[in-house]
Parts: structure tokens; C-alpha cells; sequence
């Protein structure tokens, strides 16, 4: 009979590749973790994993075995979140993710209310992209996570939370004043500063010029991306006069504090982004993610 310890051994392997590296991430020994791998290999009659030197590849059958794993892992998972919070809302441990333009100007303002409200709460943040967070709630290493919506994804629940406008940031310097909106024809397409590649605030940001300017925007170099991967070093580039930016509401109320850059509002329609909850569709914790409707 197979394991639960087993498929999470063939889990960190298939996710690290490395006998060693698999091992600490499971606390265990190596040779610990390879003798489990290979007697689930005899319990199931085939071949999961093809041994080469310095590295380990899963073999087809391998990888079939090491998905359908994850889905026991994460139902596993889930039947002692059941069991565990039965008794009240909100309590013991909660895995959350975020989005790295959410958590920095989210977070404190929500901690401190979950916190008095909630001690019992023993919560844990990870903050990354979306397409890791997506990926680690369907293997149920996150209960849930804060992100832009819509995500259109199988299995996953989605709760909107609120709409998050955006704004221009300028250098202080700009001779527009800050009661002035602007169109989106006026921003200078060569001068937007964008994050880098993967984060969807730089994606929505692109789709809303392109839309706007009827596809006239996001070809040609529009953009200007320098590899940032937090908001607040993209502001740091304005203030500098490297260019202009679209930063969301919530991060404008933060970044007011350097008076080297202003903000500007787009005319109407303002865009925007839909700022919401997810979840897996199967999670025990349903009660407690709903919850955050406040």
C-alpha cells in the first residue's frame, strides 16, 4: 500500500529534481527519501523516477503518478482543514498568498483587524506572481490567495473584494497640474515604465493602453521595463524622471509620501482592476474566505 509520506517524497522531488535538494525540503535524509521512492516504485511495479548523475528525471509514468499524488496530498490536506475548523471561524493555521503590487499597501491594513479579531488565527503569507500562487493553491500548498481578477481558472472560486483604479504617477517636475486628467493618448507610450515580465499589473497595464488606442499601443517598444519587481522601485525610476508610470489607487495612497512624484487621474472611463479572493472550489474553508467580504 502507498503512502501519503511517499507521494509527498515523489512531490519535492518532482518539483526540485535533486534527491538532496528533494530531501531538506522534506527534513529528511537522502538516502531517507530514495529508499521511500523506490519502494513505492515496487509497490506500484514500474519505474517513477530515471536515476542520472547529479540529477533525476521523472519518468511518464512517473509524472502521471506524481500529479494525481498531488490531488491525494491536497485532499488529504484539506480533510484535516475540515476536521480542525469545525469548531470556529477562522482559527489555526491559514496559508495566504499575494500579489507583490497588493501585499505591501494591503496587508497593513488587514493584519492588524485579523489579528484582534481573530487571535486564534495562526496565518501565513507568501508573497509571489500569480501564476505561482494559481499553481499553489491547486496543489494545496495555499489555502487562498489575494489577486487581480478575473482568473477563469477550473476548480477555483473566486470572491471580488473591491475595484483598485489607476492612476499616472509623473515626476514632480510634469507641468500638468494634479487636478488635470489625462487620456490615454497622451501618455508617451516610450516613456512607460513597466515591471518586469510575469507580473500582471504590467500586463493590465499594456491591455488597457492597447485597448484605449485601439491596438496603436503595445507594439513597437512601447514600454520601458527595467526588470523591477516591486512598484515602489518602478516609482523610485519616476521620481528620477526615467519616465511615467500606471500605479493602482491602493499603492498611490502609499507612495504620496515622496513629493518628488504626482499622481494623476485618467479620464473616464478610469481603468482599473478587480481586486479579489481565491480559492480551490474543494477547500474545507470556505467559511472563514468568505468571510473577508467586509
Amino acid at each position: 500500500m502507498i503512502t501519503l509520506r511517499q507521494l509527498r517524497y515523489l512531490a519535492a522531488l518532482a518539483r526540485h529534481g535533486h534527491f538532496g535538494r528533494a530531501a531538506e525540503a522534506c527534513a529528511v535524509t537522502q538516502p531517507a527519501l530514495s529508499m521511500q521512492i523506490r519502494d513505492l516504485e515496487r509497490t506500484l511495479g514500474v519505474t517513477v523516477v530515471e536515476r542520472r548523475p547529479g540529477e533525476v528525471l521523472l519518468t511518464d509514468v512517473g509524472r502521471e503518478i506524481a500529479r494525481r499524488g498531488e490531488e491525494v496530498l491536497t485532499a488529504s490536506r484539506d480533510l484535516v482543514d475540515f476536521a480542525r475548523h469545525r469548531s470556529g471561524l477562522l482559527q489555526g493555521r491559514l496559508t495566504l498568498g499575494v500579489i507583490p503590487s497588493l501585499a505591501p499597501y494591503l496587508l497593513p491594513r488587514i493584519l492588524p483587524v485579523l489579528q484582534t479579531r481573530f487571535p486564534d488565527l495562526q496565518l501565513e503569507l507568501r508573497e509571489t506572481q500569480t501564476r505561482q500562487l494559481v499553481d499553489d493553491i491547486k496543489n494545496g500548498a495555499l489555502d487562498a490567495a489575494m489577486l487581480a481578477l478575473p482568473l477563469l481558472e477550473a476548480d477555483i472560486d473566486e470572491i471580488a473584494l473591491f475595484e483598485d483604479l489607476f492612476l499616472l504617477a509623473v515626476p514632480a517636475a510634469d507641468p500638468r497640474a494634479a487636478t488635470t486628467r489625462v487620456a490615454v493618448e497622451e501618455i508617451d507610450q516610450g516613456k512607460l515604465i513597466l515591471l518586469e515580465d510575469g507580473h500582471c499589473l504590467r500586463d493590465q497595464a499594456l491591455a488597457f493602453c492597447a485597448t484605449a488606442t485601439r491596438g496603436r499601443a503595445a507594439g513597437g517598444g512601447a514600454g520601458t521595463v527595467f526588470g523591477a519587481s516591486s512598484l515602489n522601485t518602478v516609482i523610485q525610476m519616476v521620481a528620477g524622471g526615467y519616465g511615467v508610470t500606471l500605479i493602482p489607487q491602493i499603492a498611490a495612497d502609499v507612495e504620496r509620501r515622496d513629493d518628488r512624484v504626482k499622481f494623476l487621474r485618467l479620464k473616464t472611463p478610469e481603468p482599473g482592476r478587480s481586486i479579489g479572493l481565491v480559492f480551490r472550489r474543494t477547500s474545507p474553508r470556505k467559511a472563514d474566505l468568505h468571510w473577508v467580504r467586509w
